[in-house]
């Protein structure tokens, strides 16, 4: 099949790639495969010792471009992709998932039907290695609940959405700060929805296949504090705070089961109100029934972490005051 190369790509499609082994190949001709065409794809060589290299220099697409770094880190990889883009729309792949063959024609012709919208992903479908899991990642579709999801956590999946590259040249790229990243795409996609719409297509168009040892799976960790800080500055900047308050952080460390981050008296009414409110400035103040299912089940999720809480807290008392009850006994009780 011979491909002709517009001289200016509608979209730049940016995969970064460590030690790609087998997942490689398959993502990159999920790429090549899709019904648009007028794009280009940058793989940025992110220090790879195995056949990466190799197998790159053997693909006789012209629409491939190969750059290389020598251990940036993803984000570091990714912005220096996006440096080099041409495109006006910048689209991410990772290198062992897929894209299904309409995804990128779906997603041009959202953006330039939204010139309002800065970033538009798709719905997944979940598979582990190559095994379908017959789970899905349905996030939500709408701007208003998206952004409002956005608070708490991620309701985009990083290979499936496409960016407004004028959006990025206004916010900034993809943190390198060790303190904030990973996770460098919720950090990202919650500063462009403070200045932008953003949306989810409701086709499933990328193909998502679970890793073990994914450090984001694994409980109380540093990636997990990571997500608390982040939620915690969007809750404050939501509701009018300059920077997070203790109470802030406490809904996002109880959202996301973060028990070292929670303050030692959590304040359950306030917790409450500051997601409510939050809930009442991003609807405008007429929040949609889809917003309100939302508030509604972040405020049971709390909820029931908090009063789980509560109660662990409360046993651990009890069997304080029993040991130490057994303790007296024993010193003044056997004679």
């Amino acid at each position: 099949m011979t491909v002709s190369v517009a001289s200016v790509p509608d979209v730049s499609v940016i995969l970064a790639v460590r030690n790609g082994g087998s997942d490689l190949p398959k993502a990159i001709a999920t790429i090549f495969a899709q019904t648009f065409t007028n794009f280009e794809l940058i793989v940025v060589d992110n220090g790879s010792t195995d056949g990466t290299p190799i197998f790159l220099k053997g693909i006789e697409d012209p629409r491939l471009r190969i750059l290389s770094l020598a251990e940036p880190g993803l984000a570091g990889a990714l912005n220096f992709g996006i440096t080099n883009a041409r495109g006006r729309y910048i689209a991410r792949q990772d290198h062992d998932d897929w894209a299904l063959p309409t995804r990128v024609e779906a997603q041009v012709r959202f953006l330039d039907a939204h010139p309002d919208h800065a970033l538009v992903g798709t719905r997944a479908e979940i598979r582990v290695g190559d095994a379908p899991s017959h789970r899905f990642h349905d996030h939500p579709v709408d701007d208003v609940v998206l952004r409002f999801e956005l608070l708490f956590n991620n309701p985009f999946v990083h290979s499936s959405v496409m960016i407004r590259k004028s959006a990025l040249d206004e916010v900034g790229r993809y943190t390198t700060d060790p303190a904030r990243q990973p996770p460098e795409d919720y950090e990202l996609w919650s500063r462009l929805a403070r200045r932008f719409r953003v949306a989810n297509l409701p086709e499933r168009l990328t193909v998502y296949r679970e890793v073990p040892n994914s450090i984001s799976r694994v409980g109380d960790n540093p990636f997990l504090k990571k997500m608390v800080l982040i939620s915690s500055e969007n809750l404050a900047l939501a509701t009018g705070a300059e920077k997070p308050e203790q109470t802030h952080i406490d809904i996002a460390a109880l959202i996301h089961g973060s028990e070292t981050q929670v303050s030692s008296a959590p304040d359950l009414r306030a917790m409450v109100g500051i997601i409510r409110q939050a809930g009442r400035v991003i609807g405008g103040g007429r929040p949609s029934e889809d917003l309100l299912r939302s508030i509604a089940a972040k405020v049971r999720r709390l909820k029931r972490n908090f009063w789980l809480r509560q109660r662990r807290y409360q046993g651990v008392i009890r069997a304080g005051r029993a040991v130490r009850n057994g303790l007296r006994w024993l010193r003044y009780g056997v004679q």
